[in-house]
């Protein structure tokens, strides 16, 4: 699919993000990012081309410390830093040409779709916010992913990412450790499921600079991090895509997370977390352009209707 973008930077806490901007023609904006660790071109390309297809202008950013954008330490994952980079995007967005400031939508998958939702409590003007198979309860994620390791690497992967967070007190470079491996691997995920990311993400090996690791010290913070516990707080339409054999970020707080929105609704696609990404690609899209043609004033659809978490699709 042919599109025509530029690259963009704004500033995000003392340092630069790095953008894509795809100029739309409806006046509305989408602004995007990608999972833990994961770059703008492999984690939001997918999406980003077909909403900008449909005439949206896209925001497509790296966070911090990652890929194009500024910030050091290099691959380290703060939730509280990645927070302040959609703040700072929210506020560019309205500058890029054509953008109507009252029809900006949030999306992000995985970690970021637990960013949106957090977000999304501190914005009420929003006009919509999409979270794709998100981590919204950073402690049953850390619960369930201790079920799938080997007990060794566990208290492995533990001694690291304390001795690694000491390290930065210290300014010492971050010890990487890999986003998904094996059942006895030092990684952030070792289900079954996180192996795919690769696959569905970058299947053509077109991203080689996408360095898919993170600092150990990053899991700590994030164990504890639990955003949707301000689903409640969100007042625009919130959309949920989880899928039901989800063994990363997990449905069920997900499903959750939009029953508690006001305005909340859920897709349930069939698949594991990558899904939207590979086989449940054409149903995620489908959805996800129908929520934003209606909440972002584009056309008239069938999503006034109250949420229902078991909808499927």
């Amino acid at each position: 699919m042919s599109v025509t973008r530029e690259k963009v930077r704004f500033a995000s806490g003392g340092t630069e993000c790095a953008a894509w901007h795809y100029p739309g023609t409806n006046g509305a904006c989408v602004i995007m990012a990608a999972g833990l660790g994961v770059t703008k071109e492999p984690g939001t390309d997918p999406f980003a081309k077909r909403f900008h297809a449909a005439g949206f202008s896209v925001l497509a950013f790296d966070h911090r410390g990652l890929g194009e954008s500024g910030g050091t330490p290099r691959q380290v994952v703060r939730a509280k830093g990645e927070l302040a980079d959609w703040e700072a995007a929210i506020a560019f967005a309205p500058t890029l040409p054509g953008v109507d400031p009252t029809r900006l939508a949030l999306w992000g998958f995985s970690l970021a779709g637990g960013h949106v939702v957090r977000i999304a409590a501190r914005h009420p003007e929003l006009a919509a916010v999409i979270a794709q198979t998100p981590a919204v309860d950073g402690q049953a994620v850390a619960r369930n992913a201790m079920r799938h390791q080997t007990p060794s690497a566990v208290c492995r992967f533990t001694a690291l990412s304390i001795l690694d967070a000491l390290a930065g007190l210290f300014g010492r470079r971050p010890f990487l450790i890999p986003l998904a491996a094996r059942p006895g691997t030092v990684a952030v995920l070792t289900t079954p499921d996180s192996l795919a990311g690769p696959r569905a993400l970058d299947p053509g090996n077109d991203h080689p600079d996408w360095q898919q690791a993170v600092a150990a010290r990053s899991t700590l913070g994030l164990a504890f991090y639990r955003p949707g516990r301000d689903a409640a707080r969100v007042r625009c339409p919130l959309l949920v895509v989880a899928c039901d054999q989800d063994r990363s970020a997990l449905a069920d707080p997900a499903v959750e997370a939009a029953r508690q929105a006001p305005r909340g609704k859920v897709v349930l696609l069939s698949g594991e977390h990558y899904a939207p990404f590979m086989d449940a690609h054409e149903q995620a899209v489908e959805a996800e352009l129908a929520f934003l043609r209606r909440h972002l004033g584009c056309a008239a659809g069938a999503w006034d209707q109250p949420a229902r978490p078991g909808d499927r699709i």
